[in-house]
């Protein structure tokens, strides 16, 4: 698939950003768990915190191939810094955006899309993780408020999120259909912070588990339809899988370069390591695979802004960007050898950083059984 002229625009501006911004802070980043303040602020003033938020609400106006390109670039130096603006607009911004009345897109949006309120996706529960559907978090009506009580697991953004995306039931069902959705925002009284995650990879991601101890959510913070919340999941899930998609193809990307530098450069037998037919072979394949990861991205992308169904190329292009990351972060340490393996080189962090995006929004499995329900259903 050719990019047009303007996606070629954006994405040598999001790769010279990347490139002076936010790859001499990569490092930092990791080591210290979080992102900057200033880097964000400077994220948002580019335009990348409301990329697709139309320029009504105060946002940049792009398109979904264009976030795809910024979460890819911004990815390939750091991969925490991508899923911040990843979690932020395709699982806080965009159900706002599409499932919210006019006045919760005039009250949330242009702050979302300045920055000045980052959003989070609260869905999963300590019992309720692939398996969402059977979340027990309960919304209770109290008459002119809802009354909640949850607690949410694996949250991203928590430290600097504004406006929580929850998930909860309103009628107690055995199953998903009592499933409605709010808009919750961190500083209403009840909202607290129980555990933060000390994790494998992306350290400067934050991740929570939350508390919402009777907390009172106003009427009009109803997301949607009552009782439909799992529908703006599962929508909300579809378009987040590319941002994921686009997070492993940057990681990818990154450790690729950095093995095609270091075995050019380092010299063994006389010779540097590039010109061994076996590290070729392992390029090679390494190439392919990342070649690959970008059109499925690219054509799951094109088919969202087009209006088209896209659940099935969405899945298709995170279950295989993913594991072709993982698979190219590993093979970039064995090119690096020992080297790799220490924290003054970059290629164990890209590797640390793969891993969680063959689990997050949707587990490699879980890609599996949407891709496989889609083609069984196309089938009569």
């Amino acid at each position: 698939m050719i990019l047009d002229e303007k996606y070629k625009e954006i994405r040598d501006m999001v790769k010279k950003f990347s490139d002076s911004e936010v790859a001499p802070l990569a490092m930092k980043i990791d080591h210290e768990g979080h992102i900057p303040k200033e880097l964000i602020a400077k994220l948002s003033e580019n335009g990348f915190m409301g990329s697709y938020v139309p320029e009504e609400y105060g946002g940049a106006g792009m398109d979904y191939m264009s976030y795809s390109l910024i979460v890819e670039e911004i990815s390939r130096n750091c991969a925490s810094t991508g899923v911040l603006i990843s979690a932020h607009t395709s699982l806080g911004i965009w159900p706002i955006l599409n499932f919210g009345t006019e006045a919760q897109k005039q009250k949330y949006l242009p702050k979302m899309a300045s920055g000045e309120w980052i959003g989070c996706f609260c869905l999963s529960e300590p019992n309720a993780g692939s398996d969402a559907g059977s979340l027990t978090t309960f919304a209770e009506d109290k008459g002119d408020h809802w009354e909640m009580n949850a607690t949410k697991n694996w949250i991203t953004n928590h430290e600097e999120a504004g406006v929580c995306i929850v998930f909860a039931k309103t009628k107690k069902t055995p199953d998903y259909k009592g499933i409605s959705a709010f808009i919750v925002e961190t500083t209403t009284p009840g909202f607290s912070i129980i555990k933060i995650e000390d994790k494998l990879g992306i350290k400067g991601s934050s991740t929570a588990q939350l508390a919402f101890d009777k907390v009172k959510v106003p009427k009009d913070a109803l997301l949607g339809d009552l009782e439909k919340g799992f529908r703006v999941a599962m929508a909300t899930l579809d378009g987040g899988r590319i941002g994921i998609a686009s997070q492993a193809l940057g990681i990818a990307q990154g450790a690729f370069d950095y093995a095609i530098r270091y075995t050019k450069q380092r010299v063994q037998f006389g010779a540097p390591l590039s010109d061994l037919q076996g590290v070729q072979f392992m390029l090679a394949d390494m190439s392919t695979k990342i070649g690959a990861s970008r059109l499925l991205i690219y054509h799951a992308s094109a088919l969202k802004d087009a209006g088209e169904n896209y659940s099935k190329e969405s899945a298709q292009a995170k279950l295989f960007a993913s594991e072709s990351a993982m698979w190219i972060t590993t093979k970039a340490i064995q090119l690096c050898g020992g080297n790799g393996y220490t924290k003054e080189y970059p290629v164990e962090r890209y590797f640390r950083d793969a891993k969680i995006t063959e689990i997050y929004e949707g587990t490699s499995e879980v890609q599996r059984m949407v891709i496989a329900a889609n083609e069984l259903k196309a089938i009569h």
